[in-house]
């Protein structure tokens, strides 16, 4: 049977100039690099400099992505762009990436799952490409966390920094088989009752201000492992599959603790996991698209691979994808 399928058709990704290493924490605040890396594995991170916005690093992500593609901006149905930090309370950062490239069609929106997002913006392009709504989707991750930082709370300001990946999907006949390339299945899930685990304490209705961003830990660890394998095993079941057949599991790089106790419960090598984590830390929706291009760029995916993306953010929400690349 001949089925449409969502294929990823290339990547992209942008990092701010500046390198912020442990060290400089330090300075201001009682930790140190052993502490920080011991905790969470996290080596440095990218802050955007003060006049570069979460639009700006998404259209540099969005042009490397069409380059590889060898596309032009028009040659793009639509863009949706994952973002807890957009620049504006509105409009929507992907309309400022669609009038950054110069791309006078389609239709451009955000999705706002925090760290989740980019799984949740793969998985609606999908949703579109299958109905026939779109051809061409560029989906895009991108954060200035720095932003929303309380820079004297040592057990968050030191695990976040900012970056941008995308990539772009593409409409491509298939044959329903769990052989064929592109999405092969999606599992999407929140629940609202643990809004206080993480989250930020402004907003616009409530208090007029951005706020600061709040996290209990040990909490959100404690939810992130069983939910993170518990989703990525659910999509897998969807398309007929198991941990066994995955080639590589590009999870979101939150912390080093979490990413390898999901491998653990999935019963996957370390080998099989892409851990950007050391170099950008936690950049929240766009973790994963920036894995998936750092991976790519380097060579280690080849066509035919089967990848599980999954992660989990404020919500909580959480969810997994499982794509043959």
């Amino acid at each position: 049977m001949n089925v449409t399928r969502a294929v990823i058709r290339s990547t992209g990704h942008y990092l701010p100039e500046r390198v912020v290493p442990n060290a400089e924490f330090a300075q201001t605040l009682d930790t140190s690099d052993d502490w920080i890396v011991s905790r969470s594995g996290i080596e440095r991170r990218h802050f955007a400099a003060e006049d570069e916005f979460t639009s700006d690093l998404a259209i540099n992500a969005a042009r490397a992505a069409l380059d590889n593609a060898g596309l032009g901006a028009n040659d793009i149905d639509a863009v949706i762009v994952a973002t807890s930090t957009p620049d504006f309370t509105f409009p929507a950062v992907a309309t400022q990436v669609q009038a950054g490239l110069g791309m006078r069609k389609g239709f451009a929106f955000d999705i706002q799952a925090v760290c989740a997002g980019f799984v949740f913006a793969l998985a609606n392009a999908t949703g579109l490409i299958m109905a026939g709504q779109a051809k061409r989707v560029l989906v895009i991750g991108a954060e200035t966390f720095s932003r929303i930082m309380d820079w004297t709370d040592r057990g968050t300001c030191v695990l976040f920094g900012d970056g941008a990946g995308a990539v772009i999907l593409e409409a491509q006949a298939g044959t329903g088989a769990n052989t064929d390339r592109g999405v092969l299945a999606s599992d999407l899930n929140s629940d609202g009752q643990y809004r206080d685990l993480l989250y930020v304490d402004g907003g616009v209705s409530r208090t007029g201000t951005s706020g600061v961003l709040r996290m209990q830990g040990r909490e959100v660890f404690r939810h992130a492992v069983e939910k993170l394998a518990a989703t990525a095993n659910t999509s897998l079941d969807s398309a007929g599959l198991q941990a066994s057949d995955v080639d590589w599991v590009v999870p979101h790089q939150a912390n080093l603790r979490i990413i390898r106790g999901t491998a653990q419960k999935l019963g996957l090598p370390m080998e099989k996991v892409v851990v950007t984590v050391q170099d950008h830390g936690n950049t929240s929706a766009a973790s994963i698209p920036l894995a998936l291009s750092v991976a790519n760029a380097e060579g280690r995916f080849k066509q035919g691979d089967l990848i599980v993306t999954e992660a989990i953010g404020g919500g909580l929400s959480w969810g997994s994808v499982v794509l043959r690349w």
